[in-house]
């Protein structure tokens, strides 16, 4: 029996087709207000257990006669005001994970982190898996929540799990909407006018979902993986989002100083309002770093090909014209 936590999210449902389609019985884990994605509806081999990531009575029932886990579960959010449920969620949730891993011998986990549990290196030099998070007062809540998240599992690795640790960067894929990285595409196809000046990394949720199958079936152990295809430019994305979707592309960018102040704003009124900020002080940082990160380690293992982002952006913006 395989689980997967976060079935019905984002990577976690991709994740869960590619396992069905190889013929393998899933058990996932939702939470009651999950919606089962349409493509998951009536497969016989799946079955769902609906809760809380938190509970260990539940995680207990849930690895019952379990093989392999894939913890996808998670909460994503840079609103500031999210970040005591977010760590709670992420870090707790992780935990309950691997000691429910660890009360079962012969369990192997594959936990998902990010590239925001990565750490910092100097302008023009690539991230490896090497470099570690060292938090400070402008770490996001998200960054903390999932290197807090790793370093449970590193815990349940010196205890004897058998584990291994992927960092996907930003994915992309048709099942996204327009939600997360989704909307990326909204933003652009509204009219946006201004491009950040930073850069980020990005995969297609296939290629994070096929990576992650080929590390549960391998031997290795107590590894992390940066799971990223290419390296863009936020004006070269918005760009070429722009002229896939037929409309006019962002011309101005726009400083570091300019969005923290404007996120400051829209925090600010977000408090009034009770509604979350169309931009966080979080995001606005992030937008502004110029992002590199090596893919070199997984292809080396994996000896996979990513799909290329344009291509991938070329098949979202079509689903959505």
């Amino acid at each position: 029996m395989i689980v997967v936590t976060g079935a019905t999210g984002f990577l976690g449902s991709v994740l869960t087709r590619q396992l069905l389609e190889a013929g393998h019985a899933v058990r996932g884990l939702k939470r009651s207000s999950s919606i089962i994605p349409h493509f998951l509806e009536n497969q016989p081999k799946l079955t769902w257990l609906e809760g809380d990531i938190c509970d260990p009575y539940l995680v207990e029932e849930l690895l019952a006669g379990a093989t392999q886990v894939y913890h996808t579960a998670a909460v994503i959010s840079f609103n500031t005001a999210a970040k005591k449920y977010m760590l709670h969620t992420n870090v707790t949730g992780t935990a309950t994970v691997v000691d429910a891993c660890l009360a079962h011998p012969g369990i192997r986990l594959v936990h998902v982190s990010s590239v925001a549990a990565l750490g910092e290196v100097k302008p023009g030099t690539a991230t490896t898996e090497e470099v570690y998070l060292e938090p400070n007062s402008q770490t996001s809540g998200y960054s903390l929540s999932k290197h807090l998240s790793e370093f449970e599992v590193w815990r349940g690795i010196a205890e004897g799990l058998d584990a291994v640790i992927v960092n996907p960067s930003i994915i992309l894929g048709n099942e996204c909407g327009l939600q997360g990285s989704g909307a990326l595409f909204k933003s652009v196809k509204k009219g946006l006018t201004h491009f950040p000046s930073g850069s980020c990394g990005l995969v297609s949720v296939t290629d994070v979902a096929t990576c992650m199958i080929k590390l549960m079936d391998s031997k290795i152990s107590g590894e992390r993986y940066i799971i990223n295809a290419e390296n863009w430019l936020y004006k070269d994305l918005f760009t070429e989002i722009a002229q896939q979707l037929g409309v006019k592309a962002p011309q101005k960018e726009v400083k570091t100083w300019q969005l923290l102040i404007l996120a400051k704003l829209a925090e600010w009124k977000a408090k009034i309002s009770k509604k979350p900020p169309e931009l966080s002080t979080d995001t606005a940082r992030s937008a502004g770093k110029l992002s590199n990160y090596s893919n070199q380690k997984i292809r080396n293992t994996t000896s996979i090909t990513f799909k290329p982002i344009a291509q991938e952006l070329a098949d979202i913006c079509r689903s959505l014209s």
